[in-house]
């Protein structure tokens, strides 16, 4: 039976880290805070009310689509497509294809920036299997314009952020409602994981400043995988009620 993503594709052993997923929604977090589009997201209340619980749901759906055989990755993303139709309807408005290319393009930085920070280096080929899955995506969802390889997308990528993104009043709330569901500690090692993987851009508009903190803490708890520790500190970061869903984040 065919899968969406090959069993030996690098999209897997990034999405099927914990430590890796968490990173790549940790970036996600900063950039839908300035996205022009983050009003949709404040439509449906879900995102404000707990920001987290949405990470877990996106995150289920992300890795159903890169776990799954090819049918029912495709009923995961028709699913993604007809929620969010479900959401236009509700509001009487269409979501921008831009903004729905900017999720993409998200999907596709963090993947690269986050297994670059806690693993090594991705070579053009493992970057171009980034892109490509994707895109894939991205066709499955009709989206249009799309760039047609990762070096395209580069150029796109780096077009969007500047066309797209704005410090709003939406962003200053979001932080407030990462801050308050996260408390000081975890929302503190947040913006830390963010300034590693973020785009300039990105971290001008937030000010999330330099890496000299968090840059300690990396290398230690990179150590602390050869010993077992990683799985004991991914869920002692995140509140204790989200014990079980970070346990759901690690795929082999």
């Amino acid at each position: 039976m065919a899968h969406f993503v090959g069993k030996n594709s690098i999209i897997r052993e990034i999405w099927g880290s914990p430590d890796t997923t968490l990173f790549i929604f940790a970036g996600a977090a900063a950039e839908f805070a300035v996205n022009k589009a983050v009003d949709w997201l404040y439509f449906t209340g879900r995102l404000p009310a707990d920001p987290l619980a949405r990470l877990f749901s996106t995150v289920v759906y992300s890795q159903k689509i890169i776990f799954s055989e090819l049918e029912d990755a495709h009923r995961a993303i028709d699913q993604v497509t007809a929620i969010h139709k479900g959401v236009e309807e509700n509001r009487g408005a269409q979501i921008p294809d831009w903004a729905y290319r900017d999720v993409l393009f998200m999907l596709i930085a963090y993947s690269v920036s986050s297994f670059e920070v806690l693993q090594r280096k991705l070579s053009d080929a493992e970057k171009e299997e980034i892109f490509d899955v994707f895109y894939r995506v991205g066709v499955r969802m009709g989206l249009k314009d799309l760039p047609k390889n990762y070096s395209e997308w580069m150029i796109a990528h780096h077009i969007h952020l500047k066309k797209d993104t704005v410090y709003s009043e939406f962003t200053v709330d979001l932080y407030k409602q990462y801050r308050k569901h996260l408390g000081y500690i975890r929302y503190w090692l947040l913006k830390q994981v963010q300034v590693l993987i973020v785009p300039k851009r990105v971290n001008e508009l937030l000010s999330l400043g330099n890496t000299r903190y968090l840059i300690p803490i990396l290398w230690l708890y990179k150590l602390s995988r050869r010993f077992g520790l990683d799985a004991v500190i991914i869920t002692a970061v995140l509140p204790q009620k989200y014990k079980v869903q970070v346990k759901g984040l690690s795929i082999k």
